[in-house]
């Protein structure tokens, strides 16, 4: 009994400690926005819609949200339904055939004619070719901060940011070693020997000093450990109900933040995912298809040439650097694929069009043929084996057609300028951005839909 009232006072103090810490942690340092909106972003890597339909599923904080606010049934992402492309799409309203984002990063072409390489690290201005939420909030004087967003690396008109790569001179990991929440070295090497749960908490606890200390009118914020276990072990199994419960603690942490700081009066949350997820038990290899027409040459183990397949889960990109050959080899390629199990399109760039996919000729990241894969399917990069194997246990991706009912994504919106219990049914994520700029009061012409005025107040 004696260790029970003990521990009880040590859990006492530690919670008084925490709160002291977080109140601590809140003070604005004299650069907040003291009024007008505040729009907070918050995306849960690949959260399929369909989760959320599981009364059992333990996310009380976004149930909440959902509850006192507006919610859609589904909502479709663009294609690719990958991440980069999305949280473009989510904050420009356009698709990647006009912001041209195709992959979580710039596609390069080594000269050496090895695979295609994916780089994120690269300037915004160089991958989003579209104009931004935050572009367009700095031109009202207004300041934007982001979390773990991504396209964004280097942006001018992003004020305060700890990213998926943080800086040890940033002002925020400044803020959060100060604060004993993390050490400069930990910064330092964030994404080496740390587990995805460790990065989804700091992440959080940078977004909570952005929001609390600095109070920007526009916060994006990335949380990523969803995607990380779906990938692993398939969407709505036990592992990933886990990291979606976990993603929840994380949105409480900022709401209960957001709270102690007296700012829930201005504060719109929106709480979105990029796009679902699907699980798969057969992989396509198409790279191995080059290599049986010759088209990649195989040495020591290493493989090169002027055309190479990049895949990613449900879908294959197909890019071609001899000008001279791509009419014959898109044509070569369609007619293999016709008859490779698995696969349920198969479509030319001006096809793919009609997708969102960008056009040949308006950017280098446009592909040549662009195929998609069947439920239970998805392809991978390997230029050696069948092209076609089985994977045991079942994994978890995305890529998948923007139609694909695995690929709706989340989305809920609540608190300030939010009406409570609207249902929007099924939307497109192309609304996102334009109903933000309507709460912010800022102007995006390029946006190719209407915003969510069913929703608002």
């Amino acid at each position: 009994m004696r260790f029970l009232k003990n521990f009880a006072g040590i859990s006492f103090a530690l919670f008084l400690l925490g709160i002291f810490q977080v109140l601590a942690h809140a003070q604005d340092d004299g650069t907040a926005a003291t009024r007008g909106p505040i729009v907070v972003v918050i995306t849960i890597d690949g959260f399929p819609a369909r989760a959320l339909q599981d009364p059992r599923l333990p996310m009380p904080t976004l149930r909440r949200l959902e509850a006192n606010g507006a919610h859609a049934d589904a909502m479709r992402p663009i294609n690719p339904t990958v991440t980069w492309p999305n949280h473009t799409a989510l904050i420009t309203g356009v698709n990647a055939s006009a912001h041209h984002v195709v992959a979580n990063g710039l596609l390069t072409f080594p000269a050496d004619g090895s695979a295609i390489e994916v780089k994120p690290w690269v300037p915004k201005d160089t991958l989003v070719h579209a104009r931004t939420l935050y572009d367009a909030a700095a031109e009202k004087g207004m300041t934007t901060g982001q979390v773990d967003w991504v396209a964004i690396y280097g942006a001018k008109n992003v004020r305060w940011e700890f990213g998926e790569k943080p800086s040890t001179e940033s002002a925020i990991a400044k803020d959060l070693i100060a604060s004993g929440l993390v050490t400069k070295d930990e910064v330092a090497t964030f994404g080496e020997k740390s587990s995805p749960a460790w990065r989804d908490e700091i992440w959080t606890d940078a977004a909570i000093d952005i929001l609390t200390r600095h109070t920007p009118n526009l916060l994006l914020m990335h949380l990523l450990e969803t995607d990380t276990l779906q990938h692993e072990y398939g969407p709505l199994t036990p592992a990933s109900y886990a990291a979606y419960a976990y993603a929840d603690h994380c949105l409480a942490r900022i709401v209960d933040a957001a709270r102690a700081a007296g700012l829930l009066n201005r504060i719109t949350f929106i709480v979105t995912s990029d796009h679902g997820f699907a699980s798969f038990t057969h992989v396509i290899q198409p790279n191995v298809a080059l290599v049986e027409k010759g088209l990649l040459k195989v040495q020591d183990g290493r493989a090169s040439g002027d055309v190479w397949f990049l895949p990613e889960g449900g879908e294959t990109s197909l890019y071609i650097r001899d000008d001279s050959r791509r009419a014959a080899i898109v044509a070569q390629m369609k007619e293999y694929f016709a008859s490779v199990p698995g696969i349920s399109g198969i479509y030319t760039n001006q096809e793919a069009q009609g997708l969102g996919i960008p056009a040949l000729g308006a950017t280098d990241q446009a592909p040549d043929l662009y195929l998609t894969a069947k439920s239970g399917y998805a392809f991978s990069g390997g230029t050696q084996g069948p092209i076609v194997h089985d994977v045991t246990p079942a994994r978890g991706g995305h890529g998948y057609l923007n139609t694909d009912s695995d690929m709706q994504a989340l989305f809920v919106a609540s608190g300030a300028h939010i009406r409570k219990g609207v249902d929007l049914g099924s939307i497109t994520n192309l609304r996102v951005a334009p109903t933000i700029a309507k709460i912010l009061g800022v102007s995006l012409p390029a946006a190719t839909e209407a915003p969510l005025t069913d929703a608002l107040e």
